[in-house]
């Protein structure tokens, strides 16, 4: 999903590409939604619980303008972070109704195993970036956790589709505001590399397989074992296509999976949740 709205970025700039991956999210959210006769309007929820798709275009902007001005795992271990702190957050208090996982200082050994991990794969500092990069992992956890509370009340489906529909509702103010001088308002042309237009098809995948998780496993070992999927499949798919190694993420991944193992051992022994 990454690579796919990377792509986009290079095409049409910052702030359309959102509005393209909505639409494109949309589209897939209904045709799935019309397979399973499934109807999402049947009862109203808390206002609150619709805001995940306005947070997630946050999430699409930050990521997209980090593009290109740090390397993908510098945005990638920088997310990781966010999404750590925030999920340490939202365990300990049960924020959103989740449910507790409180931290315990025996498990200190396996966070500073996860630190080295994201320090190992970090290679810049354009201060913007980083903070909006940081900023990603925070806007990710609210928003996978407001989904699927959200889904929790009406279904699966229906949470994905309000995703959509209130990030395009986001997204198309902010293009209009703020993506003017894009290509997409100077000369818009389809690109013929067709495969950077499936972000928002693997963008529900993810919204869908969040919603079904989140309420499941703590929202920080959720965030590694993302991270995990992300940077292995990404090093199979650098060496795959462009034939290229990266020692560093995968020493990061290593130390992060080491860290993730050694916390989850721990909570095996002694359960936590609340």
């Amino acid at each position: 999903m990454i690579a796919f709205n990377g792509g986009l970025t290079e095409q049409y700039g910052v702030y359309s590409p959102p509005v393209i991956i909505h639409v494109t999210g949309l589209l897939m959210s209904l045709v799935i939604l019309l397979i399973k006769r499934e109807w999402p309007f049947m009862k109203k929820q808390a206002w609150y619980l619709y805001l995940g798709g306005a947070i997630g275009v946050g999430t699409t902007v930050f990521n997209n303008y980090a593009f290109g001005k740090i390397s993908v795992s510098s945005i990638l271990a920088l997310s990781l972070f966010g999404q750590s702190v925030t999920g340490l957050i939202v365990d300990q208090y049960g924020l959103l109704h989740m449910p507790k996982h409180p931290f315990q200082k025996r498990k200190m050994l396996g966070l500073l195993l996860i630190l080295c991990g994201i320090a190992s794969m970090t290679d810049g500092f354009d201060p913007l970036p980083v903070l909006l990069s940081f900023a990603t992992g925070v806007t990710i956890v609210v928003s996978r956790t407001t989904n699927a509370r959200l889904a929790e009340n009406t279904s699966v489906l229906s949470s994905t589709l309000y995703n959509y529909i209130i990030g395009i509702i986001v997204s198309v103010p902010v293009c209009l505001a703020l993506g003017r001088g894009e290509p997409v308002f100077t000369g818009f042309t389809f690109s013929p590399n067709l495969i950077i237009y499936l972000g928002g098809i693997a963008g529900v995948c993810v919204v869908l397989l969040s919603n079904v998780t989140v309420a499941k496993i703590s929202s920080f070992f959720l965030s590694l074992l993302v991270f995990i999927g992300q940077v292995f499949s990404g090093l199979l798919v650098d060496a795959a296509l462009a034939h290229t190694f990266s020692p560093r993420n995968l020493v990061g991944a290593v130390f992060v999976t080491a860290g993730l193992c050694a916390n989850l051992l721990l909570d095996k022994k002694t359960p936590e949740t609340t």
